[in-house]
């Protein structure tokens, strides 16, 4: 009976804790509200900084800061790109410690410093957001915000006085703000001669340090004693405004600075192709030199002579006297209309002596085309004497940069110089029935324009433009007008968006200035102008 009433009671308590549970969970389901409201979103501007912390334990530099950029393309550059990276800095970083160490061992008496394992690891460095700076110099500053918690493996294997041991570089982290500037911009690939490297503040650097397999970072007080020597260091080093220089190429080739200046008289032309079918033609010559962007240079008109003398003298600054060539036009001006081209050749610097003088008789062409079979028609010969004078190594201009203003070229007058006028750009220019910008330069007399630009507000130009000057402009001012071109199509003229008018007294005693100017009779606009007054003295 005893054995039946235990049966029994424990299939009642099975039962009864069965029941239970079906009737708990009956109960649950029936007390549930059935109306299930969609859950409220507040915008992060409502919360709290607490409840934000929560949230976003680590906000993004971007969004503290407005004026960095995200960078999510570049981060997804570098994971795609890390394990050829990876190899490609570990073998560099390889090649410039091999000379170092061989050159320091001998003094603390070690007999070798070999690499065993070196790999940076498979955590690429990430971009929390970078910042880029625009000034009114030929440069761009970017700052990254880096930071880089990686799992590298590097192993060094040290062997003196008869023993051998192995440290060990593990668990690496770094967060730094370095400022990257690349300078000059030149128009050689990859267009800056040099990146500068500065640190806005001290960087965190962290990292595991093993010998023979045991921790040393674990021994008590070297963890920071290694922390903050590695901080004083690198902040020695290369904190703002320090920086650590990386040349790419040399600014003066990529620049090509003037190497000497071509002297050319032109002296006549004759027999000239009539091109008015009525009466004779009105002859006049532009010159330039190939590969330079300066506006040619031009004779005075002789009107209805097809034998006209013109006597005029040019000077011509040379860069590279191996790939240039003095390019001669010989044109038919007219009063309404483009001015038809009589005619064309070239000369060769290379096939000049230097400092010897050379007078020339050249045949007028129709084009420089060897195989044009229209070449052969005679069109006139014009008369030329050429001189090439190279730059003695002593009197070069010295390696641009745009901290220094090179000299003037040799033969500039003794007292004077070279005025160098650069037209950057313009912002915030608006016409009334167009704008379509150029700007015109007055100087003494002399004109010079830029191209222009079609519908735009804010054209760049970065053309320069040179005067010859005979003594310092000291007392001199410059007009500087930006014009509006009408288009093809139009019943409205050419119209003016602003002038300003720049005394020169300033770029004589600083030797250069690079400014923006309000453009007066405009609302708004602005000109960047880069002035440079070059001087050399003839001994």
């Amino acid at each position: 009976m005893g054995f039946v009433s235990t049966v029994l009671g424990f299939c009642g308590f099975g039962a009864g804790f069965s029941v239970g549970i079906v009737i708990g969970y009956y109960l649950f389901i029936y007390f549930q509200p059935t109306d299930v409201k969609d859950p409220k979103i507040r915008p992060l501007i409502e919360h709290d900084s607490k409840s934000l912390e929560r949230m976003l334990p680590e906000i993004p530099l971007w969004v503290k800061n407005p004026d960095y950029d995200r960078v999510d393309w570049l981060n997804r550059f570098l994971e795609s790109m890390w394990p050829y990276l990876d190899k490609a800095i570990c073998r560099t970083a390889k090649e410039i410690a091999k000379p170092i160490i061989a050159e320091n061992i001998p003094k603390y008496k070690i007999d070798s410093v070999e690499f065993e394992t070196f790999t940076l690891g498979s955590l690429p460095p990430t971009f929390q957001g970078i910042k880029v700076h625009i000034t009114a110099e030929k440069e761009l500053i970017v700052e990254p915000s880096l930071k880089w918690a990686g799992n590298p493996n590097v192993t060094v294997l040290v062997k003196a006085f008869g023993l051998k041991a192995s440290i060990q570089v593990v668990d690496l982290q770094i967060f730094a703000s370095p400022r990257i500037t690349l300078k000059p911009l030149v128009p050689s690939f990859p267009c800056f001669a040099k990146i500068l490297v500065s640190l806005m503040e001290k960087p965190h650097v962290d990292f595991g340090l093993k010998l023979i397999g045991a921790d040393l970072m674990a021994i008590p007080g070297l963890y920071r004693f290694v922390q903050e020597t590695i901080k004083n260091q690198v902040a020695n080093m290369y904190m703002w405004p320090r920086r650590l220089e990386v040349p790419i190429m040399d600014p003066s080739k990529a620049e090509k600075r003037p190497v000497g200046i071509l002297y050319v008289k032109v002296v006549r032309a004759h027999s000239l192709r009539r091109k008015d079918i009525l009466g004779k033609s009105d002859p006049y010559v532009k010159l330039r030199l190939t590969e330079e962007k300066l506006p040619s240079k031009k004779t005075t008109v002789k009107h209805a002579n097809l034998n006209p003398e013109w006597n005029e003298e040019f000077k011509l600054v040379v860069k590279d006297p191996e790939t240039q060539a003095l390019e001669l036009i010989v044109y038919d001006w007219e009063q309404v209309g483009k001015h038809e081209k009589m005619g064309m050749n070239v000369i060769q610097l290379n096939e000049l002596t230097p400092g010897e003088p050379k007078s020339l008789t050249l045949d007028l062409l129709k084009t420089m085309d060897p195989s044009d079979v229209q070449n052969g028609k005679s069109r006139g010969q014009i008369v030329l004497e050429v001189t090439y004078k190279p730059f003695r190594e002593a009197d070069l201009p010295k390696v641009i940069s745009m901290d220094v203003v090179q000299e003037a070229p040799l033969g500039t007058p003794a007292g004077g110089g070279l005025l160098v006028v650069i037209v950057h750009e313009a912002q915030d220019l608006e016409g009334k029935h167009h704008t379509n910008p150029y700007v015109r330069i007055m100087f003494r007399g002399e004109e010079k324009k830029t191209k222009h630009r079609k519908k735009s507000r804010d054209p760049r130009w970065e053309e320069e433009f040179q005067f010859v000057c005979e003594e310092p402009p000291i007392h001199d001012k410059m007009h500087v007008e930006v014009l509006s071109r009408p288009p093809s199509i139009g019943i409205h003229s050419k119209e003016s968006l602003g002038y300003v008018t720049i005394s020169l007294a300033d770029v004589v005693s600083n030797r250069r200035i690079n400014e923006k100017y309000h453009l007066i009779d405009s609302k708004h606009g602005l000109i960047q102008i880069e002035l440079q007054w070059r001087t050399y003295n003839v001994s």
